[in-house]
């Protein structure tokens, strides 16, 4: 009975972390849309600029823009999510003494502390 709990558990909590994945990506998908729109404005109004003063440094903005929106397009409909899955994967093989916790992990000990004092200052 516990095993099949445990595994009921186990399919639910994937299921909320993959509806949350998916809800990034869409979120960033539609960051991009609007993101998308003003860098693309804002590359021809900064070239019309540059132009029209023959001041190459109206042009600078659209370097940091272009960053942020290739980032996006990346992330959105790219390939960054299968890069960071592999990092993350390799830091858990190979480096997974960066994942441990301060003081270690918490015990039940450390819980019933915390819970008698936080019982002792409600009391007063």
């Amino acid at each position: 009975m516990t095993d099949l709990k445990l595994e009921r558990q186990l399919v639910l909590q994937n299921l909320m972390r993959e509806r949350q994945a998916a809800m990034q990506i869409a979120s960033t998908r539609e960051f991009l849309k609007y993101f998308g729109t003003f860098f693309g404005l804002s590359a021809v109004v900064l070239t019309a600029g540059a132009m029209k003063k023959k001041n190459p440094a109206f042009l600078m903005p659209i370097v940091p823009l272009g960053f942020v929106f290739a980032y996006n397009c990346d992330m959105g409909y790219g390939t960054l999510l299968q890069r960071v899955k592999g990092e993350a994967e390799n830091i858990l093989d190979t480096q997974s003494t960066l994942l441990e916790l301060p003081k270690g992990p918490v015990t039940f000990e450390d819980l019933e502390k915390i819970r008698s004092q936080a019982k002792f200052f409600r009391e007063k």
